[in-house]
């Protein structure tokens, strides 16, 4: 179960469970060699203002370590503190890193179309 309390805009276990969804969803459509991040999927996913819930279903949602969670990263490029694997996954994929270590954004980030995004992510609300 996803917990809630620290976010202002509460949701049902429903919109919890389509967001989950949702940001499994998205997470899944990731393409080899680009990054998003937390924030871009929250957005996406009806909740701009929950990024960090992205991150927080990624950890404890059984499945997902099998899914490219390694290409979210936050909105300067970083790497996921305490997880010394992310680097090399993206690495391995192509994705450049600058001289602060940060992925570079300009050549890596990944928005899919306007049309994608209402079509698959947002059929919730």
């Amino acid at each position: 179960m996803i917990q809630m309390k620290d976010y202002p805009d509460k949701m049902t276990a429903e919109q919890a469970r389509m967001f989950r969804d949702d940001v499994l969803t998205i997470v899944s459509q990731i393409p080899r060699g680009r990054v998003t991040t937390y924030g871009h999927i929250a957005a996406w996913a009806g909740w701009p203002s929950h990024s960090r819930m992205v991150g927080r279903t990624l950890r404890y949602t059984p499945g997902a370590e099998h899914l490219p969670c390694h290409r979210v990263v936050n909105k300067e490029g970083r790497t996921a503190p305490g997880w010394s694997r992310q680097r090399p996954l993206l690495e391995a994929e192509g994705v450049g890193f600058k001289s602060n270590g940060h992925v570079d954004m300009s050549r890596h980030l990944w928005e899919p179309s306007i049309e994608s995004n209402e079509t698959e992510f947002k059929g919730h609300e």
